[in-house]
């Protein structure tokens, strides 16, 4: 295992999905990929059309993301992990498949957040799309540590 990709939304099961990952990761002399998925704009903020004060805020949460993945990254650096940080617009699912693809990942290495059965049936979740889509292993974590 060499590639592993973890994709990250800073929500609170992220920092335990990255531990485990980096652990992965040393284990195996692998590297890691942290990617995280921005939505992608709606369709009524495009450069040319839409409020200025929606721009500015996608673009300050945007910025705000890039921020924190890289400083995830060099933290992993920090301590030896071969580690590569990668922000992305686009719908979730696809874009975490897309990148699995082009970079050839060994393990997805995801968090799930431990939704109710109401929610997964009427909105699905990432972790079950990534997993039943996917070509490549699937490690997905659940939002609770197992006491």
């Amino acid at each position: 295992m060499k590639t592993i990709l973890v994709p990250v939304d800073f929500s609170p099961v992220t920092a335990r999905v990255v531990e485990q990952a980096a652990a992965l990761a040393q284990s195996f002399s692998g590297a890691l990929w942290l990617l995280h998925v921005a939505a992608p704009d709606p369709d009524f903020v495009g450069y040319e059309t839409g409020p200025d004060e929606v721009r500015q805020q996608v673009a300050h949460e945007m910025r705000d993301t890039h921020r924190q993945l890289q400083e995830e990254a060099a933290r992993l650096r920090g301590r030896g992990i071969d580690t590569t940080a990668l922000q992305v617009q686009g719908p979730t699912v696809e874009t975490i498949l897309r990148e699995a693809e082009r970079l050839r990942a060994d393990l997805i290495v995801l968090g799930s957040h431990g939704h109710g059965a109401l929610h997964r049936a009427l909105l699905g979740t990432v972790s079950e799309g990534v997993l039943h889509r996917s070509a490549r292993p699937v490690l997905i974590l659940p939002a609770r540590a197992a006491r």
